[in-house]
Parts: C-alpha cells; sequence; structure tokens
C-alpha cells in the first residue's frame, strides 16, 4: 500500500530532525597543531562542543562525567597496516561540589574549579602543551600522520545510568579523529592570556 504524500513528507522530516539532533552533540576538532619544544612534541587542540540539557543536568546533580582525549602518530606504509609510532591518552574528569558549589575539572591529582558549568567546559574544550610524543621516540625522515579526537566515556558512568547511556543519543558525545600531516617542527606559539592556575587538591 503507497505512503501518503504528507506521512512520507513527516517522516523525512522526522528523520532528519533524529539526524540533526544527533549531530547537534557532536565534538567537533576546530583546530590540532603540534610543535617542537625541549621535551618532544606538544599538542596544541581546541574542540567545539556544547551540552545538552541531559548531560548539564546529570553533571549538576552529582554524575561526574570523564572525557578522553586520545592521541596517535602513525607512519603510513603501502605494503602493510600503517605503523603506530606513538599514543597519548588523557583522561579529564567533571564534577559538581555541592557543598562548595564549584564545577571541577580533574586529571589526575590535578584539579581546577568554577563557579559555572560554562567556566569548566571553556577550559575542557582547550588541551594546551600536551607532551604527546618524548624525545626517547625515534623519528625517521619518513612521512607520519597525526590524529586526534575526544570522547565522553560511557564506560565510567554508575551503572545504573549506563544502561539507559548506551541507547540514548543524549549521552553521546564525541569526535570522530582529526588527522593531519606532520610536517617540519614548529616553534612555540605565541603566549596566550593565562588561565587561574591548576592546583592540586588539599588534603
Amino acid at each position: 500500500m503507497p505512503c501518503h504524500p504528507r506521512i512520507l513528507t513527516l517522516l523525512i522530516a522526522l528523520i532528519a530532525a533524529v539526524a540533526f539532533a544527533a549531530r547537534a552533540d557532536d565534538i567537533e576538532v576546530q583546530e590540532a597543531n603540534l610543535w617542537a619544544a625541549d621535551e618532544g612534541l606538544v599538542l596544541n587542540v581546541e574542540f567545539a562542543f556544547d551540552f545538552n540539557s541531559k548531560l548539564a543536568d546529570a553533571v549538576s546533580n552529582g554524575v561526574p562525567l570523564y572525557f578522553v582525549i586520545e592521541f596517535e602518530l602513525t607512519r603510513p606504509r603501502w605494503y602493510w597496516f600503517d605503523q603506530r609510532t606513538a599514543s597519548k591518552r588523557q583522561q579529564v574528569r567533571l564534577s559538581y561540589h555541592a557543598l562548595s558549589r564549584h564545577y571541577r575539572l580533574s586529571t589526575g591529582l590535578l584539579q581546577q574549579n568554577f563557579e559555572t558549568l560554562e567556566g569548566a567546559l571553556a577550559v575542557l574544550r582547550r588541551v594546551d602543551n600536551w607532551l604527546v610524543v618524548g624525545r626517547t621516540v625515534s623519528l625517521s625522515d619518513a612521512r607520519y600522520e597525526a590524529a586526534v579526537r575526544m570522547r565522553l566515556d560511557l564506560a565510567l558512568l554508575p551503572k545504573p545510568i549506563q544502561i539507559s547511556a548506551y541507547t540514548s543519543n543524549a549521552w553521546h558525545l564525541e569526535s570522530a579523529w582529526k588527522r593531519f600531516p606532520l610536517r617540519a617542527p614548529q616553534q612555540p606559539p605565541a603566549p596566550v592570556e593565562s588561565r587561574e592556575p591548576i592546583e592540586a587538591p588539599t588534603q
């Protein structure tokens, strides 16, 4: 039985709206560049994303969110699989503390407090001076490809939330791999306005 034109139009609009809603929560890698430092290769990367109401309500009600930034350096090979030369992973925890009424970003033992969620997200969206390839890694004159991405780690959500998170677009927040060739070592970028220093947690 053929579908009525109006019903077909509504179905197409609904599918488009669902697809747009899913894309609206994606993370975009806006800018990424490597530069040479005394310690090795350092990465600066800037992401673009916003929180939907589900994520904002979750963190404001005490659910910690874990974001993972991943970096890979590979050497393409025409005769076989690409060779992974180096890889690095950084985890950032976003949480809210009701007693102090502050949002907090934590990386290892380091943490930074913010009065607003938007303030915390502004810092979360940018990673500066991240040492991704140390001097101990030997790089030849071959061509290399760098790649970086960010994602919300659903596996670290509280168990009761995980069940619905894996099947809901509202919880899916991640970027595709941003790939770019490794060119000649660059000079460090010009200094930028410093933010509030990250402090070690108090005992």
